[in-house]
């Protein structure tokens, strides 16, 4: 009985031995490479556990690409994926590429993809172009009318400068600066519209495809619509600013004037009370001319008759202009 037991227990450890080189050795996958007809050794797998690269990563993707023609060394393979690189959608890159006749090898197709483009992208969009829609450009032409533009530019990807090319935005930012251009340059908003296809013609001679990851192969004008009337509403703006500085002028010109009123007014005020102390002083001189002798007593009142007589004709006068005033109300 203890024999057994002994024996059971010496059977459990082996188990759990095997359990343990099974799960760190990859037996499955090495079988499966050799099947596939990939020559790759247990110990480079062992080696993979060890750099911590995950063997199937690596394996799968090998596998895939002996059966499709590519030769691909594992080593550049495993320094891919250590870089941060995706493996697997390098490969599908590469087969995609050589099913099409693009030519692409594995340094270009894992630079691409390190520089964080989707290399399997970029071969699908060489064989398949893609098209880019524009957002609404507004451009305003010589007649002062406003014309908005949309288009839609096809490109197809350049493989050799997927790496330092530009990208979609650049491509939308060109086009809408040549129609900008070209809407610009016309003479009316109506040329425009008869011949929308001159704005294609136009801004696809520019080469706007310079310097960028695409190569575009044709702009459509897609919709053409006119705005508003950018011209008169420029003339509005400036007629209503040369109201407000004719009218703030005025102002200035009114204050000024205003200003000078009150100066009259205080120099009347000044008068008058000039001619008031004059006046005072009247009495007092007449009163030192008769005690002195100088007048006498008829000249006195003389003077004080014709006064009175100045007095009544000034209020026969002013009484007339009322009643003439009056008639003519009437």
């Amino acid at each position: 009985m203890d024999g057994l037991i002994f024996l059971l227990v010496i059977l459990g450890f082996i188990l759990v031995f095997f359990s343990v080189i099974l799960s760190f050795i990859p037996l499955g996958l090495w079988i499966s490479a050799l099947a596939a007809g990939v020559k790759i050794g247990i110990f480079t797998l062992v080696g993979m556990r060890l750099r911590r690269v995950p063997p199937d990563k690596i394996v799968k993707p090998l596998i895939k690409a002996i059966k499709a023609g590519q030769d691909v060394e594992i080593n550049k393979l495993e320094a891919h994926y250590l870089a941060g690189g995706n493996v697997d959608r390098v490969i599908d890159a590469l087969i995609a590429a050589q099913r099409a006749n693009i030519p692409l090898e594995f340094e270009r197709a894992a630079a691409i993809d390190l520089a964080g483009r989707d290399v399997l992208e970029a071969v699908q969009m060489s064989v398949n172009p893609k098209v880019i829609e524009t957002p609404i450009v507004a451009a305003v032409a010589k007649d002062g009318i406003e014309v908005k533009v949309k288009a839609r530019v096809t490109v197809r990807a350049n493989i050799d400068r997927l790496v330092g090319g530009a990208g979609e935005e650049t491509i939308i930012a060109r086009v809408g600066e040549g129609i900008v251009t070209t809407v610009g340059s016309s003479n009316s908003h109506k040329e425009v519209l008869e011949n929308p296809d001159s704005i294609s013609r136009t801004v696809l001679n520019k080469g706007l495809d310079a310097g960028t990851a695409f190569e575009i192969l044709s702009i459509d004008i897609a919709d053409v619509d006119v705005g508003r009337n950018i011209g008169a509403r420029l003339q509005i703006d400036q007629a209503e600013a040369d109201k407000r500085i004719a009218q703030a002028k005025a102002e200035e010109r009114r204050a000024m004037a205003v200003a000078r009123e009150q100066e009259m007014k205080a120099m009347v005020q000044e008068m008058r009370a000039k001619v008031v102390e004059a006046e005072a002083e009247v009495p007092k001189a007449m009163a030192e001319a008769l005690r002195t002798g100088k007048i006498g007593v008829m000249d006195y009142y003389n003077m004080r008759n014709v006064i009175a007589d100045t007095m009544m004709r000034e209020s026969f006068s002013k009484l007339g202009q009322d009643r003439q005033k009056q008639e003519e109300k009437e």
